[in-house]
């Protein structure tokens, strides 16, 4: 440029001058952009790929700027010889096949690590080989006989180095303002609602840190499902998006809510389990249109009748909150069973006339048939009697439990000194249960 007096060759020089500078900064930026998450930065350090990029297109409109006043000048005024060569024409040659071959290979590269950095340097090798080539053409109309062509091509390339300034700066910008992708949130949407269990989409929300996409999604399920149920959904929503979108952190949050569709002893339940209360024998009447709840509430033994009273009204005010003022509830207290027992084997003699017992009570029960596995364990709690029977398959389970009830009825008469009895009811099949 200084030998031929060219500011097209002479703003070429500058714009691959300041794209060093600017390589050296991408390099910079993405030994940086590659440290991991730590205590100040939990989601990484990828966005000084951004302020790097950011940096390069600062430079660009600056080279813009004094291209544009160089080129106004020379059109302006007259002077300014340029002395064409056709070395000059191998110079700008080279620069593009220099050009062509760098700016492939970021691209590759950017594409496959999706960095901001190397996309806005592949960007800039690319800007470069279009106005190598422009100011070639410009050199060759000076060299025709049309002098101002080397300040015209001068504010062509003032023009390509603008508009690729403008796509990266508006691209950078995105990222550090955390827009997301086109089109991403509607594709985890799409993906989540077709999850089942899942009811509707909270909220999707996405910022992208150089390579990884940070994705926090909520969505409302039903309250009625099992907690691991739920586990199973926020897991399965994680693998199909991080399926479509491979380098994607995952956060999903499952939201328990109320339907229209859940039942008074659903609801009953549900509250019971959200005051860490243990009930049983739940039981949902429908008088005239009025629904009465009644339930057992275990509590500690040990416990104050009023602490446990105060315990049941409290209760018994949240079911009324979550179904209404009009609903009548009643609770019974009793002591928790202990969480566990230490039990000793009793004498032989004590198991065998139990099973005696047992094998003659038994026999007037007629559905019952094929007691097997009689165990008798000393507790804390007294004796305890385990034992396996068997009905046809089709017995009702009503019809099954009153048979073992009266059983442990009449065994305790005989032997008063049991305690309690457990009894597993099996179908009559040649497989036995495991113990």
């Amino acid at each position: 440029a200084i030998v031929s007096g060219s500011l097209g060759l002479l703003s070429e020089a500058l714009h691959s001058l300041f794209d060093f500078g600017a390589t050296a900064v991408t390099l910079v930026a993405i030994r940086l952009a590659d440290q991991p998450a730590d205590d100040d930065h939990h989601y990484g350090h990828a966005k000084i790929e951004s302020v790097a990029a950011l940096i390069e297109t600062a430079l660009l409109f600056g080279v813009t700027i004094w291209i544009v006043a160089e080129a106004v000048q020379r059109l302006l005024q007259p002077g300014g010889k340029v002395e064409v060569s056709w070395w000059l024409f191998a110079i700008l040659g080279l620069s593009v096949v220099v050009d062509w071959t760098r700016s492939r290979a970021l691209a590759r590269t950017a594409q496959r690590t999706s960095s901001e950095a190397l996309a806005a340097d592949a960007l800039h090798f690319r800007a470069d080989m279009l106005s190598s080539m422009a100011v070639a053409a410009g050199l060759a109309l000076v060299w025709a006989g049309m002098p101002k062509a080397d300040a015209a091509t001068a504010l062509i390339v003032a023009v390509l180095i603008t508009r690729a300034a403008w796509q990266l700066g508006r691209k950078t910008l995105g990222t550090l303002l955390d827009a997301a992708p086109a089109g991403v949130a509607a594709a985890i949407r799409e993906i989540a609602n077709a999850t089942k269990g899942v009811l509707a989409v909270r909220h999707v929300r996405i910022r992208p840190a150089g390579p990884t996409l940070f994705i926090d999604l909520s969505v409302a399920v039903p309250r009625t499902l099992p907690v691991q149920e739920i586990t199973n959904i926020r897991e399965q929503i994680e693998r199909d998006v991080l399926a479509e979108f491979t380098s994607a952190d995952v956060t999903v949050t499952a939201v328990p809510v109320a339907l229209d569709t859940e039942s008074a002893f659903e609801k009953v339940s549900l509250i019971a389990g959200e005051h860490r209360a243990a009930i049983h024998h739940l039981l949902v009447q429908d008088i005239d249109g009025k629904l009465a709840i009644s339930f057992d509430l275990e509590v500690d033994g040990s416990m104050s009748l009023l602490q446990a009273h105060d315990r049941a009204t409290s209760l018994e005010d949240a079911i009324r909150d979550g179904l209404g003022d009009h609903v009548e509830v009643e609770s019974h207290i009793e002591p928790l069973p202990p969480r566990l027992l230490h039990g000793l084997p009793v004498a032989e003699s004590t198991v065998r006339a139990i099973a005696r017992h047992l094998e003659r009570l038994g026999k007037s029960e007629k559905l019952l048939s094929g007691i097997h596995n009689v165990r008798v364990r000393k507790t804390d709690g007294g004796i305890f009697v385990h034992y396996h029977c068997r009905f046809a398959p089709d017995t009702s389970v009503d019809d099954v439990h009153a048979a073992v009830d009266r059983l442990e009825i009449k065994l305790c008469k005989a032997a008063p000194e049991i305690g309690r009895v457990i009894a597993h009811a099996e179908p009559l099949d040649p497989k036995r249960h495991r113990l």
